[in-house]
């Protein structure tokens, strides 16, 4: 195979892939398959019978995981007391998949709502520390009507 003939973006990924760091990746492939229907499409062991490297696959995209390495200054959300990074999770059916992730151990931080940008929304977080929102698109909305919204409630921004 030539080099001019490799893709650039691998065949199945997007451009721009989550790639978590999870205290226990085998216990979170457990659970993203049990809480969001995750596909587990491959795990390469590293030492100590840690994951270096795990793809699965949510809906349509894919999603990385590696074990903590505290050595390599590669730490979860857990040991770094939380992190500014979510997940935005659009399914088919919010209550369903809400229901699912809460029911597999996810914990409710925002219960499901219908939002005034349009989406059916709620957000858990994983026994691992990650935060998801989990959303159906449920109307649309322009961005004037948002702006209104956003006002009214006194949002900042």
């Amino acid at each position: 195979m030539s080099a001019t003939s490799v893709k650039p973006i691998p065949e199945g990924m997007h451009s721009l892939t989550p790639h978590l760091v999870c205290a226990n990746a085998s216990e979170a492939i457990a659970f993203y398959t049990k809480a969001f229907g995750a596909t587990e499409l491959f795990r390469m062991p590293g030492r100590e019978g840690k994951i270096a490297h795990a793809q699965i696959r949510i809906g349509n995209s894919p999603v990385m995981l590696t074990d903590e390495a505290p050595e390599q200054n590669c730490l979860g959300p857990k040991a770094l007391k939380g992190t500014p990074v979510s997940l935005y999770l659009y399914v088919e059916n919010a209550d369903k998949a809400f229901e699912q992730a809460v029911a597999a151990g996810a914990t409710v931080k925002m219960p499901l709502a219908d939002m005034f940008w349009g989406d059916r929304w709620g957000l858990v977080e994983d026994p691992f520390g990650h935060q998801w929102h989990i959303a159906s698109h449920t109307r649309d909305v322009s961005a004037e009507e948002m702006q209104k919204a956003m006002k009214e409630m006194n949002c900042p921004g």
